[in-house]
């Protein structure tokens, strides 16, 4: 005891760096409905790290994504590959999904478990060009054959033999699909048959997910070889997994997680909000907003805090669009709505550029993330509020702004100007005149008798100019 002590001790001035002495413990972390981006990314990565170096029994990974960045799904893959930790991700708590990037993440890892009233699945990438035939041919040429399937639905036995590449090639050919599409799937298929193949899953579901957007429940899912184990809560979960053996690095390591004390890893703060405006419908508002403070600062210059506010909700906007599959025509249909709005405000078209601008405001919004994932798109029920309140209020900003430039000066020297006053002396030519609350010395090329009304024809150095007013 002592001996260890002293070697501790001699450890720490040396500046060797000492594994944790805690008990045995499992990390946890949590993506509640999180989007895959380079956030989450950055979360799963640094709590891998940390399972390694406080010698955490396994990292487990409690999963509710409806997808998210291709590339952060290959970041968080890899390093789960790689790991000199086991990585358990459980789809959980019951009503969570992992879809899309959410099926690449569990299929890697080294146990997969779901809870009850869970689903996994759709994971096809976006191809730009795709028809929807495209998912079903493909399928029918790399899925198995199935027992009392018709003889123009059986799949091509010849597939295998030519492989996936040759298959996807030759429905790419038929259905007239542009390139991109081909490259992408052969892509996506590679990939996920070589994760689901090197942790013994089922391969043949994994294509289908990916070519034909399938699903499976957690008994599903169980039953298909898609995840190890069904457990109703995280206790249950670490139950079941005591003494499971996995691989990390060719080497066995048995789990031992019966007792174990569970240690939740948080997100930073920093981490929470770049999460949060990763969301498409904040980062949609965060758009609009920015824009508004944008057109507000221009139409009344010198106020400065709106156009700051707004220069750094857009920025904040597009960094978020970074992880989302953001379309630039829908970004240049958002665009075209707004100069329509500001124009409608400078010219009379009764109402058909505010129409036209509303449209484009509209359309462009609802096209503004392409992804066949409702939870990945804009809500309809943050678009139209937000469109038609924000039309409103630009329409009325802009209008306001503009009438004021062309009001008439009604301040200083120049609002004098025009004004209408009494002469309080005979102006023969020159006298004193009352205008605007002010005696003033004043002049008149004719006659003005005490008492008449003059008006101001301009301001003369410390002297009006004036004449009766008719």
């Amino acid at each position: 005891m002592r001996s260890s002590l002293f070697l501790a001790v001699v450890a720490v001035l040396a500046g060797v760096n000492v594994p944790d002495a805690r008990a045995a413990h499992v990390n946890v972390i949590e993506l509640d409905n999180q989007i895959i981006s380079p956030v989450t990314q950055q979360y799963i990565e640094e709590a891998i790290k940390t399972s390694e170096q406080d010698g955490a029994v396994c990292l487990v990974v409690l999963l509710d994504t409806p997808g998210g960045l291709l590339e952060s799904t290959r970041g968080i893959v890899k390093r789960i590959m790689n790991a000199r930790v086991p990585v358990v991700v459980y789809v959980a708590p019951s009503g969570s999904r992992a879809g899309s990037a959410g099926v690449f993440i569990t299929l890697a890892a080294h146990v997969a478990a779901m809870a009850p009233s869970t689903n996994i699945g759709a994971a096809h990438p976006v191809v730009v060009g795709e028809d929807g035939g495209f998912a079903k041919k493909l399928i029918r040429r790399i899925a198995p054959r199935e027992e009392g399937k018709d003889a123009a639905d059986a799949p091509d036995e010849d597939a295998a033999d030519r492989g996936d590449s040759e298959t996807v090639r030759e429905v790419v050919e038929e259905q007239e699909i542009s390139p991109m599409a081909e490259k992408v799937m052969n892509d996506t298929l590679a990939w996920v048959s070589t994760i689901a193949r090197a942790r013994n899953r089922n391969v043949e579901w994994a294509k289908r997910s990916v070519a034909e957007s399938v699903s499976a429940t957690e008994t599903e899912a169980h039953e298909l070889g898609i995840v190890d184990l069904v457990a109703a809560d995280l206790p249950s979960l670490l139950q079941a997994i005591d003494g499971v053996a996995v691989e990390l690095a060719g080497t066995p390591v048995e789990l031992a997680t019966a007792g174990a004390e569970v240690v939740r890893i948080p997100m930073n703060p920093r981490q929470q909000f770049l999460a949060t405006i990763t969301n498409p419908n904040v980062a949609y508002l965060l758009m609009m907003f920015g824009t508004f403070g944008l057109i507000f600062e221009f139409t009344h210059p010198g106020i400065g805090f709106p156009g700051i506010a707004g220069l750094i909700c857009l920025l904040l906007a597009l960094y978020a669009f970074q992880a989302l599959p953001v379309s630039y025509v829908a970004i240049a249909l958002v665009g075209l709505g707004l100069i329509l709005l500001v124009a409608e405000a400078m010219i009379v078209s009764h109402g058909l550029l505010a129409l036209g601008g509303v449209i484009s405001l509209t359309l462009g919004s609802l096209m503004l993330v392409e992804s066949p994932n409702p939870d990945l798109r804009v809500s309809l029920s943050v678009i139209l509020p937000t469109v038609l309140t924000l039309s409103a209020i630009i329409l009325f900003i802009v209008h306001r702004a503009f009438r004021a430039q062309f009001l008439r000066v009604t301040t200083g020297s120049q609002g004098l100007v025009g004004e209408i006053g009494t002469a309080v002396t005979d102006l023969a030519p020159g006298g004193r005149v009352f205008v605007h609350g002010e005696y003033w010395n004043a002049t008149s090329g004719a006659p003005i008798q005490q008492g008449e009304k003059i008006r101001v024809l301009r301001l003369q150095g410390l002297e009006l100019v004036v004449e009766k007013a008719s």
